[in-house]
């Protein structure tokens, strides 16, 4: 008999009924981490590589970093088409060709936001993140990226732009096979979610991953058809209010909101308030980008901002116009407007005389007034409600800090 009065035997059999139990939760475990089956889009081709993740010099080299993780992904889908979908070697160049025209090229804001964004909540926890957590970060970035990327593809055949990044916009690209272009912009879509089942199938965020990209995406097609509408409305009907239900949904949610969510899940946060608190800044912030943006459609030189600007062109519900026709303009004004607005070519006399229309009215200077509210207005957030909860989630107010330095004042 043992000292507490347990026979030898008994502490055997309590021993044995922990190991038991203890292999049963290791193959529990082994099992989670073991990519899932999906047997009816398996296929019998199983022609999917390992995954080697570069060396992501953050650091160092952060932009070059995430670059060489965007032509893993390019490298990683080519190789897989002719294999598993039988793509020939033609059309597999063009998916090539495509993916390399249509992703590079910006700024990369977005998805870089979500690498500096999860490494500032893992330093906050007290971690150091990982190369293969590094990537992953990037993965998620660049998922944000190609969503830009098939947008803006879409975007410039609805809007008939003509230069998209200081080149020719895809479709125009293309000349007499435009129309390809409308698939390529599906196609991208299509390898959003392939690129986060391929790296985030086995992660224990992978379902709501998906479900935030799933939802970001419907938020934004909503924000377009409301954009889109506009060339069946009236004048009077591009309202202040109008615009800025557009520019949430079309510009906010992805472009802001979805790059630190993307972040703050990889990094296990769960709390709903915090997505809450986080959301109610990036929107507003994604509101002032828009403007930002609508003004150098205006005012900014296509050598600045890489595009012509179509606006006016396009009788687009912007912030220029809607505080020109709806607050500023007297009789006079808004009977030109009418007349021209969104029935001018990019470029011709009309197109300029709304722009000086514009400038008489004082908007460059408005909107210098309302750039820099804005900007005091989300840096006011950090010691209000949302910044606390956030700081007690674990979230720091250098990410928004650091997202709002990205596009301040920015002149492209």
């Amino acid at each position: 008999m043992s000292a507490n009065g347990m026979s030898n035997a008994s502490v055997s059999v309590i021993a044995a009924g922990a190991f038991a139990v203890g292999g049963l939760f290791t193959a529990a475990f082994m099992r989670k981490k073991q990519p899932p089956s999906f047997p009816a889009t398996q296929g019998t081709k199983n022609a999917t590589p390992a995954i080697a993740y570069p060396k992501y010099n953050y650091t160092g080299d952060p932009k070059g970093s995430f670059m060489a993780v965007c032509d893993m992904l390019i490298d990683e889908i080519c190789a897989e088409l002719p294999v598993k979908y039988d793509l020939p070697a033609k059309e597999t160049q063009w998916v090539k060709d495509m993916l390399e025209y249509n992703v590079k090229g910006g700024k990369m804001n977005r998805g870089l936001m979500v690498v500096d964004a999860g490494v500032a909540i893992l330093a906050s926890q007290g971690k150091t993140p990982t190369n293969e957590e590094l990537s992953q970060l990037a993965v998620l970035g660049w998922a944000i990226e190609w969503l830009q990327a098939w947008l803006l593809v879409a975007d410039d055949i609805m809007d008939s732009s003509v230069t998209r990044r200081g080149q020719p916009c895809w479709y125009k690209k293309l000349e007499q096979i435009w129309y390809i272009a409308i698939n390529d912009a599906f196609t991208i879509e299509a390898f959003v979610y392939k690129m986060m089942k391929r790296h985030f199938m086995t992660h224990p965020q992978y379902i709501q991953l998906m479900d935030l990209m799933l939802e970001s995406t419907l938020q934004t097609e909503m924000g377009q058809l409301s954009d889109t509408l506009c060339d069946v409305l009236g004048l009077k009907d591009l309202t202040p209010e109008r615009w800025e239900l557009i520019v949430t949904y079309k510009t906010s949610f992805y472009s802001f909101y979805l790059s630190v969510a993307f972040a703050m899940t990889f990094c296990n946060i769960k709390d709903k308030a915090a997505f809450d608190a986080a959301r109610e800044i990036l929107v507003t912030m994604g509101v002032y980008f828009q403007a930002q943006d609508d003004y150098l459609d205006c005012f900014g030189t296509p050598e600045q901002i890489g595009k012509i600007g179509t606006d006016i062109a396009d009788k687009k519900c912007g912030w220029l116009f809607t505080k020109a026709y709806h607050q500023l303009a007297n009789d006079d004004q808004k009977a030109f407007l009418d007349k021209h607005y969104g029935n001018c070519k990019v470029g011709s006399d009309e197109e300029k005389a709304i722009k000086k229309l514009y400038a008489d009215l004082g908007l460059p200077q408005l909107y210098a007034e309302y750039e820099q509210a804005s900007y005091d207005k989300i840096m006011s957030m950090k010691g209000s409600k949302e910044g606390a909860v956030l700081a007690k989630a674990g979230v720091p107010w250098e990410v928004f800090e650091m997202f709002l330095q990205k596009v301040y004042k920015r002149s492209k």
